[in-house]
């Protein structure tokens, strides 16, 4: 079964030659090997590179232990290296390799070298891991599978795909497990033993439980605007234990760090300006997010919200949360101020969208609450509601597009519709 991943295979293209060591980075197990030795190794076949100028080594693979030595590697693939033509270096597990950063510079001096890398421990997962080469490394990130991608070889029917996508998410491997225990066993220990683990062990961290709790909290209130602080209230009066916000944003930031969850923070749309904390967090994979639960939080308006987020990210946005600020008179004709969110304030350059996620508007009432932030922001950008409902597409008066979330997920023009 191939997966195309054609987003990705497209920015590795675009970068193809462009004096820059690519480094795919990721959450473990998101398919950032299969993107460069199988899909990438393909395309460059079949745009008539020879076998023999590809040079891959898996540096997990125990054949490959002597490789893992600085000097190995580097006298390994200069030998290779027989001519003028272009030379492509794919290195998979690049952290198993003694001084690699060092190594990866080197690479930089050989002229006609294209070199490619990806890692899968918390070592090499680390958001900053680009800033290691000074300026070399091109970073190109791969999420867990998008719906769009899911479906492309999931057997049986859209409505069948929402519901296992929904509830297992989109990391590869579980397309192979073919009962609901076997993804949900896949997805728990996945989580445990090795994200949480690679986690630990990177940082050292003492206190397990306490990560442990802080997950179990983020996962039960994601898309909710919280900080810190806030948490360390929580921790308080819920879990009647005393850590400090400092701890917390710690753990948060190493949650971060290992792409697990990612943050969106307030943008205030009037006033063209980042407010900052509280934020909102969510799962890189609504299946890990789940499994962590032991799925038993199954909101699906939340769990919905977290894969619009994604499918944004995609697709190469930035997204934040908005906040529009709405003026009114009360009954003593004085003035009032509300603050509306919107849930996702979308930007890549000169584009900008603005997109509501809307479990149901199955009531008028309802239908005016969902849109009264769109309403309020009075800029001429796409306004765009995202339902449960199987909506192709719908436009009201005010320019407001209302979308089903399959629709949303399918179509990778929905946004301009």
């Amino acid at each position: 079964m191939e997966i195309k991943r054609d987003i990705y295979l497209d920015r590795l293209i675009r970068r193809e030659k462009n004096g820059l060591i690519k480094i795919v980075t990721g959450v473990r197990r998101c398919g950032k090997s299969y993107l460069l030795f199988n899909l990438f190794h393909n395309y460059l076949l079949d745009k008539g590179v020879k076998e023999d100028h590809i040079i891959e080594i898996a540096l997990d693979d125990r054949g490959n232990k002597e490789l893992r030595d600085p000097d190995n590697m580097l006298s390994f693939v200069k030998k290779r290296i027989v001519d003028r033509g272009t030379y492509y270096v794919i290195l998979d597990e690049v952290q198993l390799l003694d001084e690699f950063v060092d190594v990866l510079n080197s690479f930089m001096h050989i002229p006609n070298a294209d070199v490619y890398v990806t890692g899968s421990n918390s070592k090499f997962l680390s958001s900053d891991l680009v800033t290691e080469f000074r300026g070399r490394g091109d970073e190109v990130r791969i999420y867990p599978l998008s719906f769009r991608e899911y479906c492309s070889v999931y057997e049986g029917s859209a409505d069948e795909a929402w519901d296992d996508y929904f509830t297992y998410g989109g990391l590869p491997l579980i397309l192979s497990r073919e009962t609901a225990e076997e993804k949900a066993e896949y997805l728990m220990s996945l989580f445990q033993k090795v994200y949480l683990s690679d986690i630990i062990d990177r940082h050292k961290v003492r206190n397990q439980e306490e990560l442990d709790e802080l997950v179990d909290i983020l996962a039960s209130a994601v898309g909710s605007l919280t900080n810190p602080l806030k948490l360390a209230n929580t921790f308080k009066t819920v879990k009647k234990k005393t850590i400090s916000d400092k701890t917390l944003k710690k753990y948060m930031d190493y949650l971060m760090d290992a792409f697990l969850v990612s943050k969106a923070v307030r943008y205030d749309i009037k006033g063209r300006k980042y407010i900052g904390s509280p934020a909102k967090f969510y799962f890189e994979d609504v299946g890990l997010r789940n499994a962590r639960l032991n799925f038993r939080q199954m909101e699906e308006n939340h769990i919905m919200e977290n894969i619009i987020y994604n499918e944004l990210r995609i697709r190469g946005y930035r997204v934040d949360v908005g906040l529009v600020e709405q003026f009114g008179k009360n009954r003593e004709n004085k003035t009032t101020k509300k603050q509306l969110e919107v849930d996702f304030v979308v930007t890549r350059g000169s584009e900008k969208y603005y997109v509501q996620s809307a479990f149901a508007m199955n009531t008028q009432s309802k239908q005016e609450q969902e849109e009264r932030p769109l309403n309020a922001i009075g800029d001429s950008f796409k306004k765009i509601i995202v339902v449960r409902d199987n909506i192709k597409v719908r436009r009201n008066d005010m320019g407001i597009v209302t979308i089903g979330i399959r629709n949303f997920l399918l179509d990778e023009n929905s946004l301009n519709l």
